[in-house]
Formats: C-alpha cells, sequence, structure tokens
C-alpha cells in the first residue's frame, strides 16, 4: 500500500488501536466455571453473531442473551449469565499517546474514525472522553457494512471530503487495511 506523502485526511479504527478490552473478568469466570479460556468469546462471536453485531442487528442486551443461552449447554444459567456480562460490558483502556496522535492531526487534517463497532461504539466513545476525538465516526452497525468491505472506506473518504487515496488509514488488521489501499 502506497502512503500518501501528504495525506489530507486520517481514517483510524478503534478497537486494537486506540481503546483496548480488558477481558480478565471473563478470565476469571471462566476459570472458576472450569471453561478453557476464550470459550466465552468463541460462543459471543460464533455462527454469524459477530458480523450481526457489527452490522447493528444486536443490541448489548440481545447479545448478551444470545452469548448466554449458548453457554447454557456448558453451565447454569446465572452462571451463563455472569460471564456473558462480563463480556458485553468488559471495561476498556484508551492509549493515550494514539489519542495525543490523532488530536495532533485533526489539527491539520480531517480525523475520521472507522470501526467494525455497535450500536453503541459513540456512547463508549463519549464515557471514555473522546467523543469530540474525529470529526465523525463511520460505525459499521450504523452504515450497514463492515471492514474489509471497501465501501466502508469509500464512505469515511466521502465524509472526510477526500478522495479515497489521500487518506492515511490506521487498523491493526492486516486484511483491513489492505481492504484499504484497495478501495
Amino acid at each position: 500500500m502506497t502512503i500518501p506523502r501528504q495525506p489530507e485526511a486520517v481514517l483510524c479504527d478503534v478497537d486494537g488501536v486506540i481503546r483496548f478490552v480488558d477481558h480478565g473478568a471473563v478470565r476469571r469466570l471462566e476459570e472458576e466455571a472450569g471453561l478453557s479460556p476464550g470459550t466465552t468469546a468463541a460462543m459471543a462471536f460464533a455462527d454469524g453473531t459477530a458480523l450481526r453485531l457489527v452490522l447493528g442487528a444486536l443490541t448489548r442486551d440481545q447479545w448478551a442473551a444470545e452469548v448466554a443461552r449458548g453457554l447454557t449447554a456448558v453451565l447454569p444459567a446465572a452462571r451463563a449469565r455472569a460471564l456473558a456480562a462480563a463480556l458485553t460490558r468488559a471495561p476498556a483502556r484508551v492509549d493515550a499517546t494514539v489519542v495525543g496522535l490523532l488530536r495532533k492531526a485533526r489539527t491539520r487534517v480531517p480525523v475520521l474514525l472507522v470501526s467494525n463497532a455497535t450500536l453503541w461504539l459513540e456512547e463508549d466513545l463519549a464515557a471514555a472522553g473522546l467523543g469530540d476525538l474525529a470529526e465523525g465516526v463511520v460505525n459499521s452497525a450504523r452504515v450497514g457494512v463492515a471492514k474489509p468491505d471497501p465501501e466502508i472506506f469509500h464512505v469515511a473518504a466521502r465524509r472526510a471530503g477526500v478522495a479515497p487515496d489521500r487518506c492515511l488509514f490506521v487498523d491493526d488488521g492486516p486484511a483491513n487495511v489492505a481492504a484499504a489501499g484497495s478501495a
């Protein structure tokens, strides 16, 4: 992928770049329940659930209910609900260095967040004090298309008012970076 010499906009992913979710409580609950680490996450993103989640077809409560239902095959209902709640409401930390860099970039060019996210992403950003981090958020759950589909990058570039080849895209997923380069 070619990086524009003078990017006219920065498009940045959220999870794995700006925000990092802490799954410590989930790991502890899985251990107490005798489950293998990652069982709850595997249930949470199985059978197309992840795609439905990032395309806005599930609220947080609906997602938690689905995860709990799946876990009841191996756990009592109360423990399954506790694990589902721990996963779907896990705390997150923000990388202050990345936030600082994006704020600095925003003084020169538009910055948009481009994320395969949930219907509550904007609420989470506001709660973390990041509601004003970018000119806008291109949230897959709101636009109905998810990375690596090139259309999400085109949506972001249009919102930035910049040609796609004039955007710098930052993401932790190589497939998403490659797709953005192709877009």
